[in-house]
């Protein structure tokens, strides 16, 4: 993968890097849905603030009065609360939105929306900074600063293809090199991250980059959910994309519940991601099925059986959804239809995998050529025990038992297609889906045909039987995966403070000294050694550069006019050789003693807890004012930002129409940085 080098040595990939975002105003139906989403997360907020301050008023005065008048007024904000939390979960809902336009033949797929964010400003917290920690004036990072809020922007919209997962994957790779430039250990930055949750809208803020980090990697799986659903299933290519998208969303879900155990979002805690795994999986194991009966299955005995088998697998796995999800606290906030759907599809393949074994009992006798071990063998792998301790050749072989064992599978079949339809009928956003009724009701007329051509009146009293079990199993089974997109290289976007080994926001070293060089004989006194920046390895105690303060294991980061933090050992001895008798001065420094980390604290507002610092951040509404500008400028402190003004100081919704003046910054070459007859498939499916 080459990556381009942008304005500012942000990489991207071809041209327009940053119009690889949405446009977030477009009138598409997803675009609607996301922005609905959006205002419902702030509706939501300002509802919880409201219940917070009618609760603390509640606890705070004794007056009966004003006691009876702030009980009704919570009873109005929490009947609030719950008509949103209904439309978010409706958003959640919205499914058919999401499906491929040509889809009129497959039960439809259940994506993840993308999580909500507020915008970020680091140009102020990155400024100050840059000029106390590394000595350096952080206007010169201003074009850098702008491309990276640019670049959270635009992972705000990422487009539904490669392109957008590539984007989502490029921000997240950065985030590890911003936070070793920026976020010490031993200070806060007092910049604040606020995610909605996904299912509730409750916001989350917090200083450090673990709520940043996991947000974008549930995104980049969200993602991949929409484009799986968004993939032909009337062809092979577009299910085995399906499938991959399915394996790989749930292969970065696993990720994130292994790496990121303490998020505080609902939607990122581990028994939800464990049930968003689940689902995924049963997706793409659903895909699967649809890929080995894309052509039609052919009425062939040792087939039907196999598809069977396979029919259960996949009923099988979203029964363990099913599970999951009605399991306390899933319940309370997985959204119903999710929860129905999963039930549905459980009961409908099930059916399928009793359809198939019936059909292939009716339909096949055993004839004296036919393989009749390998028969007994396939009947056998499909049953755990068989009714009335039969044994599978003496069913093959006497055709009133076998006729009975197929009916008892088709009552099943009937039986369980009818309790799909029902439970259908109890959700109003599956009733929406007109294509799943229509495949269910196709499915439950099929059995009752099948089952009316072989009833017989005499019957009645002799085939009341329960069909055995069948025994899930699949050739291919659906597994966790991670996107080649995961393994995006990126480099450093503020590259140019120095090697990142040193240069971190974890060392400490003193402000830049200048010392001044004369050769004497063509002896400067000292040596280097190292990688860059190169350090001064031996000094001569009495030579002129150690009276003029140059120290053993400085770090030589200028030499005259020209910066060296990246230059090895020979390219600063080359310029020190062309050093005249006037000397020359060279910038140095030293490092330092790191202090004690203190504990990482991050103040973090979730729903109504208690006021922190990070409330001051989400009471500051950055919808308020347009920006009119992308121009980094200085702004006041983050307390006086949050309580007494609403001015931005970058803007990230527009782009520059001139490069910036001066030296272009891609010209200069920043290193690499480690970074028989067949039956259709409208006949059997």
């Amino acid at each position: 993968m080459t990556d381009t080098v942008r304005p500012g040595g942000l990489e991207g990939c071809g041209e327009n890097f940053f119009q690889k975002g949405c446009n977030p105003l477009a009138q598409t139906g997803r675009s609607k849905l996301q922005k609905q989403r959006a205002t419902l997360n702030q509706q939501i907020i300002k509802q919880m603030r409201m219940r917070a301050g009618a609760e603390n008023l509640l606890k705070a005065t004794n007056n009966n009065k004003v006691r009876e008048m702030v009980v009704l007024e919570l009873s109005y904000v929490n009947s609030n609360l719950q008509l949103l939390m209904e439309q978010l979960e409706g958003l959640n809902s919205s499914v058919e939105v999401y499906q491929n336009s040509q889809e009129t033949a497959n039960i439809p797929l259940i994506p993840l929306g993308l999580k909500e964010t507020k915008e970020v400003d680091f140009s102020v917290p990155f400024k100050d900074f840059i000029l106390e920690h590394y000595s350096e004036d952080g206007k010169d990072f201003e074009d850098e600063m702008a491309d990276l809020m640019d670049l959270r922007q635009a992972c705000r919209t990422p487009s539904r293809s490669q392109g957008g997962m590539e984007l989502l994957s490029k921000y997240y790779n950065h985030l590890p090199l911003l936070e070793s430039r920026f976020f010490s250990p031993s200070r806060q930055t007092g910049i604040f991250f606020t995610w909605y949750d996904s299912f509730t809208g409750v916001p989350v803020c917090q200083q450090n980059l673990s709520l940043e980090k996991a947000s974008i990697l549930f995104n980049m799986a969200a993602l991949c959910t929409q484009i799986a659903t968004r993939c032909d299933r009337q062809t092979a290519a577009g299910l085995e994309e399906a499938v991959s998208s399915f394996q790989q969303a749930a292969g970065l879900l696993s990720q994130l519940r292994e790496i990121y155990t303490h998020t505080p979002s609902y939607d990122l805690s581990p028994a939800m991601l464990c049930m968003l795994v689940r689902m995924m999986l049963a997706q793409a194991q659903e895909c699967l099925f649809e890929k080995s009966v894309l052509r039609g299955i052919r009425n062939y005995f040792p087939l039907l059986l196999k598809m069977a088998q396979e029919a259960a697998q996949v009923s099988e796995t979203y029964d363990q959804v099913h599970q999951s999800m009605i399991q306390t606290p899933i319940k309370d906030n997985v959204p119903l239809f999710w929860s129905t759907m999963s039930q549905v599809k459980t009961q409908h393949y099930r059916s399928l995998a009793h359809y198939f074994v019936a059909t292939a009992l009716l339909d096949h006798q055993l004839s004296p050529t036919d393989d009749e071990d390998q028969r007994e063998k396939n009947l056998s792998q499909v049953y755990d025990s068989l009714p009335e301790g039969l044994s599978p050749l003496e069913i093959l072989k006497d055709g009133g038992e076998r006729r009975r064992i197929g009916k008892a599978h088709l009552r099943r079949a009937i039986l369980g297609h009818e309790e799909a339809l029902r439970v259908h009928s109890l959700c109003r956003h599956l009733k929406k889906l007109e294509v799943l009724q229509q495949i269910l009701q196709a499915s439950h007329q099929r059995s009752l045909l099948k089952f009316s051509q072989n009833n017989n009146d005499d019957d009645h009293f002799t085939d009341y039987m329960e069909a055995p079990d069948i025994i899930s199993k699949t050739e291919h089974r659906a597994e966790l995966e991670l996107p080649a997109t995961a393994k995006v290289k990126v480099t450093d976007l503020f590259w140019r403070l120095g090697p990142l080994s040193v240069f971190s926001a974890r060392q400490r070293w003193t402000a830049p000294r200048t010392v001044r060089l004369q050769p004497v004989q063509g002896e400067l006194g000292f040596t280097l050694k190292g990688e860059p920046p190169v350090q001064v390895a031996t000094l001569e105690p009495l030579g002129a550069a150690a009276r003029d303060g140059l120290k053993e294991g400085d770090y030589i980061v200028a030499l005259g006019d020209t910066a060296c933090k990246w230059m090895g050992v020979s390219e600063v001895m080359r310029l020190l050789k062309g050093v005249g008798e006037e000397g020359v001065d060279i910038r140095v420094v030293s490092m330092m003693d790191s202090n004690p980390a203190m504990p990482a604290k991050s103040a973090t507002f979730c729903g109504n807890l208690p006021k922190t610092y990070s409330m001051i951040c989400l009471a500051y509404d950055h919808d308020d004012k347009s920006p009119n500008t992308r121009k980094v400028a200085k702004k006041p402190s983050f307390l006086s930002w949050g309580l007494k003004n609403r001015l931005k100081s970058a803007s990230t919704l527009s782009l520059p129409t001139t490069e910036p003046s001066g030296t272009p910054p891609w010209t200069r070459a920043p290193p690499p940085f480690p970074s028989s007859s067949s039956y259709n498939d409208s006949s059997l499916y």
